[in-house]
């Protein structure tokens, strides 16, 4: 079949709630040498997603136009310069923009095989989670088998899947989440404890477990206090958004006297070299748990892409765990 000109993108003309949406047709741009051509079979929704939406999170230059940071698919076309993929390939793919689509423009180094075992709507939820959690948790936080590893938001996309790859790599995983049902999926998914935040004191859980040693939250607010207090000797705190709030007032003393790391990173504006790495890293290392069963994408709902509003408003709402996707 002859490769196509145009594709269906969803847009935001003006910020605002998930009305704003709109899903248009445009000209497929040139293939660069670099990139290629999938023909989508899921994209994965992502909070960042909605954000953008809002317009408080603005893509970085030169991103494809549209909502949607991964996707997954065959290959249709590649770049001049690719030799890896062949049209026809199943792949899944991180994007910068333009994932919410039915034919998606990605950078050939941060294109995957679709992985074994899954089929290629749950491939679509991996890249920005595994991306996310293999850069902080297994890279800037350094964890190691037999370490404790506290995730917070077990529940959601990114926290479902810490669990399953902390707990692959032989850590003794904790998670806190909203309820008792959240709390269930994060231990059923491989959380030693599961917290309910709203009933228990985290922090105090922790101690007496002994001190985590790597922690990665997405909360902020009033959890980076907490985070410091149960961090165990020379642990390392990894955050990664603050749902409630960067602005804080803590006691920075024990940060120094426990000798700990505080950082942070964002994914979407890494240099595609870097992305390219750490595609090679997850190809090595998780993929291989995925074939072997002991991680596989947690998916609570599809949506046709034309109800992408109504995966924003499920997104927002609150009352989901694991990912949502969109096909085409």
């Amino acid at each position: 079949m002859p490769v196509p000109t145009s594709h269906r993108i969803t847009i935001v003309r003006q910020p605002g709630g998930p009305e704003a949406i709109e899903i248009v047709e445009r000209p497929i741009p040139e293939l660069a040498p670099d990139e290629v051509m999938i023909r989508t079979a899921a994209c994965g929704v992502n909070r960042p997603d909605t954000i953008e939406r809002m317009g408080l999170y603005p893509p970085p230059p030169g991103a494809p136009e549209g909502l949607g940071l991964e996707a997954s698919g065959v290959i249709k076309a590649a770049g001049s310069s690719v030799d890896r993929f062949k049209p026809g390939d199943p792949v899944c793919a991180l994007v910068t923009g333009g994932g919410y689509s039915d034919y998606v423009i990605a950078r050939a180094g941060s294109t995957l095989p679709a992985p074994e075992g899954i089929d290629l709507i749950a491939a679509a939820g991996l890249p920005e989670t595994v991306f996310t959690v293999w850069a902080n948790v297994f890279q800037a936080g350094q964890l190691k088998a037999g370490e404790i590893l506290l995730v917070h938001g077990g529940s959601g996309g990114i926290g479902t899947t810490a669990i399953q790859m902390g707990k692959a790599a032989g850590a003794r995983v904790f998670a806190t989440a909203g309820s008792a049902d959240k709390c269930a999926l994060c231990e059923r998914l491989g959380a030693e404890r599961a917290i309910n935040y709203r009933e228990e004191d985290f922090a105090e859980i922790i101690k007496e477990a002994g001190g985590a040693n790597v922690i990665l939250d997405m909360v902020g607010g009033p959890y980076v206090q907490k985070n410091i207090d149960c961090a165990a000797f020379r642990g390392r705190i990894v955050q990664i958004a603050f749902l409630q709030g960067s602005r804080i007032e803590a006691d920075l003393m024990r940060l120094m006297l426990k000798q700990l790391t505080l950082t942070g990173s964002t994914l979407r504006a890494r240099p595609d070299a870097e992305k390219a790495e750490l595609a090679k890293a997850i190809e090595k290392t998780v993929w291989p748990w995925i074939a072997k069963g002991q991680f596989t994408p947690e998916i609570f709902r599809t949506f046709p892409l034309s109800q992408a509003a109504e995966a924003h408003r499920l997104m927002e709402a609150g009352g989901h765990s694991g990912k949502i996707m969109l096909t085409p």
